[in-house]
C-alpha cells in the first residue's frame, strides 16, 4: 500500500458536498492512508447537502497540522462556512508553507481564496467561483483536475476520479 502510514486532515461543516467527502476518504483509505475529519466541534455529526453524515474525529482547535502529510477541502456549501475559521485557514496555509498536498474541489476554493494562497497559481474550480479564484490572483483553467506543485484543485463530483487520484499521487511522491 503506497500510502501507508501517511496522515491526512480533511474539514467539514453542514452542507458539505457529500460525494466531494467521501470519496477521496475511501479512496486514500484503499491505499493504505490515515484520513481524519475535523470540524468545528468533536466528535460532532455534521450532514451533507444530500443528508449523508459525517462524524468529527477532532475539533479544529486540537489539530496538530504538523503531524499530517496533507489536506483536503471539500466543496458544497461548507467552504462558505470553513473559510471564517482562522483554525481552517492557519492549517492550509501551513500546508502550504510546508508544501505539503492540498486538495481542493467546487466551492473547497472559497478557503484557499481566504488563506491567500492562490496569488500566481493554476487552479479549477466549480465555474461559479471562476471569477473569485481569478480576483485572488490564480489563473483558472476548465479542467477535470489541474495539479501546481502540491496544490491539487478539481471542478465538480464528476471529476472526482481524476481528482482523488491526483492527490493521491501527490501524497504518494510527498515526504513531511
Amino acid at each position: 500500500m503506497r500510502l501507508k502510514d501517511k496522515k491526512v486532515l480533511t474539514v467539514v461543516d453542514h452542507e458539505f458536498e457529500d460525494l466531494e467527502l467521501w470519496y477521496p476518504i475511501y479512496r486514500l483509505q484503499e491505499e493504505g492512508a490515515i484520513v481524519h475529519i475535523a470540524g468545528k466541534e468533536g466528535e460532532h455529526t455534521y450532514t451533507g447537502k444530500y443528508g449523508v453524515p459525517a462524524k468529527s474525529d477532532y475539533s479544529f482547535d486540537t489539530i496538530q497540522i504538523e503531524e499530517y502529510d496533507g489536506i483536503l477541502v471539500p466543496g458544497g456549501w461548507a467552504p462558505d462556512k470553513l473559510r471564517r475559521y482562522d483554525e481552517v485557514l492557519d492549517m492550509v496555509k501551513f500546508m502550504d508553507e510546508k508544501q505539503r498536498p492540498i486538495g481542493q474541489i467546487c466551492h473547497a476554493g472559497w478557503v484557499l481564496i481566504s488563506a491567500d494562497i492562490l496569488r500566481g497559481r493554476k487552479v479549477t474550480s466549480t465555474p461559479g467561483i471562476k471569477h473569485d479564484m481569478m480576483n485572488a490572483g490564480a489563473e483558472w483553467l476548465n479542467e477535470a483536475v489541474i495539479t501546481d506543485g502540491h496544490l491539487i484543485s478539481s471542478r465538480r463530483p464528476p471529476d472526482l476520479p481524476a481528482y482523488a487520484k491526483a492527490f493521491a499521487d501527490a501524497l504518494a511522491e510527498n515526504s513531511k
